[in-house]
């Protein structure tokens, strides 16, 4: 589906205006700060909830949306979804104090412009700023290519049928010895068989290969019953 612009086109010589969403008053008001210091930027409104932004939006149509991922009625994620929805050129970028692949694929695929950790430099959220007015859609964040590879190759790593059996047994409870004595293999293959599971599932151990299998599917409730 093609997303239609509604905001105003804005002059060179014009500054980019700026929505701050967050629900702390320090930490908005730090934000502020941040950006009135810079000559080419303009804080035109904040808020401190999804509701609020969203009406705010509304209102104000900035070229920039700064959203904290985590809000008191929802996520930043909604924000950028639901305006992304009507604006191909709206920049839109989300602050987060959370690591990790899942936050940063998320915003990247609802249409966000960039992720920015909370504790990078104030210079990183205003070159996002920057950067988002010219390439809207245009996702930027640090370590994307490394979440990028990884979720490659949680796609491509499928579980085999032996795995797959395997996994089931790990579930049911069974050690290296008796998997390997049920399936009639080595203990060595027995291992090399885990191991290949764990890091295809990108678990650390059983416990965790277990909930992943669970949370995708590979695993139902009834094969994990006797955990």
């Amino acid at each position: 589906m093609t997303s239609t612009s509604t905001s105003t086109p804005r002059t060179t010589d014009t500054p980019i205006r700026v929505l701050l969403v967050d629900d702390h008053d320090l930490v908005r008001a730090g934000l502020r700060g941040v950006f009135d210091r810079e000559d080419d930027l303009a804080v035109v409104g904040v808020a401190c909830n999804v509701e609020g932004a969203m009406a705010a939006y509304a209102e104000l149509r900035p070229d920039v949306v700064v959203t904290d991922l985590q809000l008191p009625d929802g996520t930043g994620i909604d924000i950028v979804r639901a305006v992304r929805r009507g604006n191909d050129r709206a920049g839109l970028v989300v602050l987060t104090m959370h690591t990790g692949d899942r936050p940063l694929l998320a915003a990247m695929d609802a249409g966000a412009s960039a992720l920015v950790g909370k504790d990078a430099p104030s210079s990183d959220v205003v070159n996002a700023a920057r950067r988002s007015v010219v390439s809207p859609r245009s996702f930027a964040a640090a370590g994307l290519l490394q979440a990028l590879g990884r979720r490659a190759a949680r796609e491509s790593g499928r579980l085999s049928d032996r795995e797959t059996e395997i996994l089931r047994l790990l579930a049911d409870g069974q050690g290296i010895g008796e998997i390997a004595a049920e399936l009639y293999i080595s203990r060595s293959t027995a291992k090399t068989h885990v191991a290949r599971i764990y890091q295809k599932l990108g678990a650390a151990n059983r416990a965790q290969a277990i909930v992943i299998a669970m949370r995708t599917g590979l695993l139902s409730s009834v094969d994990t019953l006797r955990v």
